[in-house]
């Protein structure tokens, strides 16, 4: 069987029994935060006040962008550059993003430019380079890569949400932390930050921000929460002693407080609509599919999924689809739309797991073949009702669409939207 038959999909034997079960939409309970309704004004004020006595007349501070799909992200930046200014310093951007947007220069700012950051959206210039400069050595002897333009800069500054990681666990995972550490170090920072493993990335992190922290080069970071529904509930200054501490601790604990997750215990088939880089750093969030697969951290023990379908790409992510070996069925036209050298860098960069999680899974001619396929395998008879969940994207889970075998016992909290 060659490429090019796989790439248009394979028919496979799909019992003629096996139909796709009717499907309704169901409200989840979620944490209710109020929204903040001026992101842009909130990052100025909160620069402002965070940085008033560390920043002197003329200093030029590097503020880093990221790849991911932050809510507010123009809002957060453009204001985070505005309060910089209000204190005389001189703010450039720098697509802060590890190996995303294919490893090159051109390709960061094409990724920021499809997230809607662009020079004139953010008010500021964009310097783009894979060149880094290593600042530092860890405590562990490992080596700080620091884009080459950051370097040049008095200061960095992030700007990012803190989140969960895709990875591993620890004290403190995605964030501003992550950003300075991973993210400005580019491909080569990236690369060597996950070669180490998931048992050891919170200690990297804590000991990366530390040698970086006595260069005398972090201003700090600018960090956001965001609800289920996607809305910013908190955005925070941070200066350079709170980044690894207990602000940063306390913020990430915070996170997962938010983090939506799908109440049902035992799932079937998960047909997910969209995933990207824009989603999660893996196409589709493990902490939402409880599928980590990376040695030294287990699955979640829920929800228990049998079959995850996966039905589209993002057009943020351009065609990256790292993390797709989470899946186990994409329709042909998903297949014939991944970039692979994007995915595999990207893939490559994330050490073990990446290359795991970047395998190829079954390729079928349709979306409903895709299911029907994922109906028959899932470890149930066929005649046994198949107990199937829907969702857009795994980032802000506010609704699914569930089976009617979910619809006899919803979890408490759960009801059917509409009457």
């Amino acid at each position: 069987m060659g490429w090019e038959q796989l790439r248009h999909g394979v028919t496979l034997p799909i019992d003629p029994s096996i139909t796709v079960p009717a499907l309704t939409e169901v409200e989840l309970s979620t944490p209710s935060r109020p929204p903040i309704s001026d992101l842009e004004g909130t990052s100025r004020d909160e620069v402002v006040a965070r940085f008033a006595g560390a920043i002197t007349d003329g200093m030029t501070v590097a503020v880093g962008a990221g790849s991911r799909g932050l809510t507010g992200r123009v809002e957060l930046l453009r204001g985070t550059i505005a309060g910089l200014r209000d204190l005389d310093a001189d703010p450039f951007v720098v697509p802060a993003m590890g190996s995303h947007g294919g490893a090159t220069a051109e390709g960061q700012v094409a990724t920021m430019a499809e997230l809607g950051m662009t020079a004139d959206a953010l008010g500021a210039e964009i310097r783009s380079s894979m060149e880094t400069v290593v600042v530092a050595h860890d405590a562990s002897g490992r080596p700080l890569h620091l884009d080459v333009h950051a370097a040049e800069a008095d200061r960095v500054l992030a700007v990012n949400r803190i989140k969960p990681h895709t990875g591993f666990r620890a004290t403190i995972e995605s964030g501003c932390t992550k950003m300075l550490v991973v993210g400005f170090g580019k491909q080569p920072g990236a690369a060597r930050f996950h070669a180490s493993g998931a048992r050891v990335m919170g200690d990297q992190l804590l000991e990366g921000i530390a040698a970086l922290r006595d260069t005398g080069r972090v201003l700090g970071g600018v960090a956001t929460l965001e609800g289920p529904n996607g809305d910013v509930v908190t955005v925070r200054a941070l200066d350079a002693d709170e980044l690894g501490g207990e602000a940063e601790v306390a913020l990430t604990d915070d996170a997962r407080s938010l983090v939506a997750a799908l109440p049902f215990p035992e799932i079937d088939v998960l047909i997910v609509e969209q995933g990207g880089k824009d989603i999660s750093g893996t196409t589709l969030d493990p902490n939402v599919t409880g599928r980590f697969w990376v040695d030294g951290l287990a699955d979640l023990p829920v929800p228990r999924v049998g079959m995850i379908v996966l039905l589209g790409l993002t057009p943020v992510t351009a065609g990256n689809a790292t993390g797709i070996g989470f899946v186990d069925f994409v329709p042909a036209a998903l297949a014939a739309g991944i970039d692979w050298e994007s995915t595999y860098v990207n893939a490559f960069t994330a050490g073990g797991s990446g290359v795991r999680r970047g395998r190829m899974p079954m390729v079928l001619p349709d979306e409903a073949s895709c299911i029907r396929a994922a109906l028959q395998t899932c470890g149930r008879p066929f005649d046994v009702p198949k107990r199937v969940v829907r969702v857009r994207s795994t980032l802000h889970l506010t609704r699914c669409w569930v089976s009617a075998a979910l619809l006899s016992d919803l979890p408490a909290g759960v009801h059917v939207v509409g009457p």
